[in-house]
């Protein structure tokens, strides 16, 4: 272990404080310049990787540990065998930061801007295969935490997420890489942080998309329904209960209720179950959509979301499934002999899949960690006018996964300049504006109905035209540029 391993860490675990639910967005930018720093006067690769290594395992450790919470108290895997497993995890997402660290190291040369440059580069594209290899985990993506009130929100419709975790990495590279020490190398460093904080203000003023149709008066149910519970086969009663309950106790045309909102599979129901809520709010001209379990004629089941009440029934199944929670990965199948988590074993839904019609509107859904993967949900525009994302995570107890999630769930709606609506099982129940902003919140842990007025939107942001690949492609050509560097280097 290098002494810079400690330091690195340290930094990562600062670094989640920039995140919901602390918010201190400022605290990612010293965070990553830390590493910035650390990796300036690493004397090797390896010494780069370890660096890299730290940061990861500091941020993941302090970030996403929550995950022990399903694997333990919901899953069944003893403490120490959970522990172990989180521990992995974290190392195995620590891997990407450590590898762009690495190469940060063998590549750097020339001056101070092309330096800062080529750090972004490396981060843009660590973060972005930390999204995609092995289906991908990108919660904490360093974008995620310049949400409003940080000015690099304005980024978001523009380069999507990555772009703004990169434009974070390039301004704390500038400023911890400058000169302090001699005045007069720092106009340029400080000129350029300084454009891109003026150009954000100027992107901030930009209307992207423009209000579409009638407002639509919706009522987000929070069904607080206990996971141990949950899935009791005693209590399958009292769910429905609820459910029925919180329905009626609705006024709005649009009602929605939470992801796996009834624990069995569609066809198991109770008969008229449905019939009856949909009864509820067709009697007022109105729609409810709900997270259920379906099955399809070849037996595949599905994590899937239906219409009823006014119209005819729609459906959408969920896409992008968590590995280990909803299918099981090759070679892993001891995995589910040590974690007992019920429904695990289902299949993914159509790539491409139509928004709902809902009363003159067109909801695009996404079902909980879907919304992680925000080029996945361009699909969908720009058909849709409103984004629906129904969730349950109840799985990880009262911990920071529901606000992380909250923000990412701001960050999309950025991206996409669409509303964004959150029904979810214990919170965090959300109206969030295309500008990012929460127009309202259930409190967690508590059953409610989150009722409101929203309009759609129409209209296209720069990134749900594009979505990652500029952001991509520059990386790429940067990370050429500096490998190009490297080799004639030596003949120099």
């Amino acid at each position: 272990m290098t002494p810079a391993f400690l330091p690195a860490l340290l930094a990562g675990g600062v670094s989640v404080l920039g995140f919901a639910p602390f918010g201190w967005f400022v605290l990612v930018f010293l965070g990553v310049g830390a590493l910035a720093f650390l990796l300036e006067r690493a004397p090797d690769a390896r010494t780069g990787f370890m660096c890299g290594l730290g940061w990861g395992l500091g941020a993941f450790l302090a970030g996403v540990s929550w995950l022990y919470v399903a694997l333990n108290r919901f899953g069944g895997m003893p403490m120490p065998l959970a522990a172990f497993a989180i521990l992995l995890f974290c190392l195995y997402l620590a891997l990407y930061p450590a590898l762009a660290g690495a190469l940060y190291v063998r590549l750097k040369s020339g001056g101070l801007v092309w330096r800062g440059a080529l750090f972004a580069a490396l981060w843009i594209l660590a973060e972005w295969l930390r999204g995609v290899v092995f289906t991908g985990f990108p919660w904490l993506a360093t974008g995620y935490s310049q949400t409003p009130p940080s000015p690099l929100a304005a980024y978001l419709p523009v380069i999507g997420v990555y772009g703004v975790g990169g434009a974070v990495a390039f301004v704390a590279a500038l400023a911890a890489l400058a000169p302090w020490r001699r005045l007069r190398g720092l106009p340029r460093p400080l000129a350029i942080i300084a454009g891109v904080f003026v150009l954000a203000i100027g992107l901030g003023r930009v209307e992207w998309t423009a209000p579409e149709g009638e407002p639509l008066s919706v009522a987000l149910i929070q069904t607080n329904v206990e996971q141990d519970l949950k899935w009791a086969p005693g209590h399958f009663a009292e769910v429905l209960q609820t459910n029925l309950r919180l329905v009626s106790d609705s006024r709005a045309d649009f009602v929605v209720l939470p992801e796996t909102t009834l624990p069995t599979l569609v066809e198991r129901l109770p008969e008229g179950y449905l019939d009856l809520l949909g009864g509820m709010v067709s009697e007022r001209g109105g729609m409810l959509v709900l997270g259920v379990f379906s099955r399809d004629d070849a037996g595949q089941i599905f994590n899937a979301a239906i219409s009823v009440g006014n119209g005819p029934q729609q459906h959408y199944a969920k896409r992008h499934l968590v590995p280990f929670g909803e299918y099981s990965p090759p070679f892993f199948g001891w995995f589910y002999r040590l974690a007992d988590i019920p429904m695990s074993d289902q299949t993914r839904g159509a790539r491409e899949q139509p928004p709902m019609s809902v009363l003159g509107q067109r909801v695009a859904l996404n079902i909980c960690y879907e919304d992680l993967f925000g080029a996945e949900l361009l699909s969908s525009l720009p058909q849709a006018t409103l984004m629906l994302n129904i969730s349950n995570l109840a799985w990880y107890g009262d911990s920071l996964a529901q606000p992380q999630h909250l923000q990412i769930a701001r960050v999309r709606a950025l991206e996409t300049g669409r509303p964004m609506l959150r029904s979810t099982n214990t919170g965090m129940t959300a109206v969030i504006q295309p500008d990012g902003h929460v127009d309202a919140v259930l409190p967690a842990f508590e059953a409610g109905v989150l009722e409101a007025e929203v309009r759609g939107f129409k209209g296209m942001t720069p990134y749900a035209h594009w979505g990652n690949w500029p952001v991509l492609l520059i990386a790429a050509g940067l990370l050429l540029i500096g490998v190009l560097r490297r080799r004639r280097a030596p003949a120099a």
